[in-house]
């Protein structure tokens, strides 16, 4: 696994509300259309805003307030097959798969794994995004 990150998801409780707040507050720009997400460029990685009930379901984990902590960090990958490899190689060093990989109804191929505390990264190839030869992950297609 590349020494990198692509995505941070936070899970908010009312997305129209942050969504308010990053782009009428701060004034950050959105670079997707689809209504139960958004997504920000950044430099070189991505910020996204998604419903907490939902991020939590999408990594397959049960949301008691104790057991999540309402965000996830994101590996992108440049393959479809190296999200899988990505997965292997964060079990072998001690992880835990949260969610295997799985083809996904935005057209994708993602799952989730935890690190030894918890932390949750998900492994994603998005087909619809680019990652340059640094590692950069841009909302442009490839």
């Amino acid at each position: 696994m590349e020494q990198r990150l692509s995505l941070v998801t936070l899970g908010v409780t009312d997305l129209a509300r942050a969504r308010h707040f990053y782009e009428e507050g701060l004034g950050w720009s959105r670079g997707n259309t689809e209504e139960e997400v958004a997504f920000y460029q950044l430099n070189g990685l991505i910020f996204a805003l998604w419903t907490r009930p939902d991020l939590a379901e999408d990594a397959n984990i049960t949301d008691t307030g104790a057991t999540f902590s309402g965000m996830a960090l994101a590996f992108n990958t440049r393959s479809h097959d190296e999200v899988d490899e990505v997965l292997a190689e964060a079990a072998a060093a001690g992880g835990s798969i949260v969610k295997p990989a799985e083809e996904v109804f935005w057209g994708g191929y993602s799952g989730y794994f935890a690190d030894p505390d918890g932390h949750t990264w998900e492994v994603a190839w998005n087909p619809g995004w680019a990652i340059d030869e640094a590692g950069h992950v841009s909302l442009a297609s490839s």
